[in-house]
């Protein structure tokens, strides 16, 4: 089995992302082959290299990981809406208002993946979980609604989602999560998809 995995790299002011710490050390399922790809935070670019890898690898399950402040679990995210609303410049200065992803495209994607048992699974691996019905309005909701369009349009028989990570103690304090927590809760989420897929 392949799983397709992607992070971001840091946006903002930060110089550090969550998502991208994880990413660097989660290891693969047992008999899984993991392929991890890092993404710009950029509108449009981020979606096209993770189209890209999906094309070119053809998994059986794509995770695109992403850090969202303020969070205190791991949230699998349900839904993305075609809306881009940015409350800040991604790493490229756009700032795109009220716009949407695919003009014409479905107002919303839900997620393939087995949310509840990969929730299920992290906090079983001690890690606080909770499904998110809202992927927001940023780069992370413009790439999980881009690859739910492609998986649907396409036909692919693939499982596609997002997961979202709290930021790390050293970002946020009264709002974070530790690394190690973060990685044993996304390796517990994937050895569950891994079963199912």
């Amino acid at each position: 089995m392949k799983i397709l995995i992607s992070a971001f790299e840091p946006f903002g002011e930060e110089n550090v992302n969550a998502s991208l710490e994880a990413l660097r050390r989660l290891l693969a399922p047992q008999g899984c082959e993991l392929i991890k790809i890092v993404l710009p935070t950029v509108f449009g670019e981020a979606s096209e290299l993770l189209l890209d890898a999906l094309r070119r690898e053809q998994p059986d399950a794509v995770i695109a990981l992403g850090q969202a402040g303020g969070r205190k679990a791991l949230t699998p995210e349900r839904a993305a809406i075609n809306c881009m609303d940015a409350r800040i410049p991604d790493n490229a200065g756009r700032q795109p208002a009220d716009e949407a992803i695919l003009p014409g495209a479905p107002a919303a994607y839900f997620s393939t993946l087995p949310l509840k048992a990969m929730l299920e699974a992290a906090q079983r691996a001690g890690a606080e979980a909770a499904v998110s019905n809202s992927a927001g309005t940023f780069v992370c909701n413009e790439v999980m609604y881009r690859l739910l369009h492609a998986v649907s349009a396409e036909e692919l028989p693939v499982r596609a989602g997002f997961v979202h990570v709290p930021c790390l103690p050293e970002q946020m304090p009264e709002a974070s999560m530790p690394l190690e927590k973060i990685v044993a809760g996304l390796e517990a989420m994937l050895d569950e998809i891994e079963k199912r897929c």
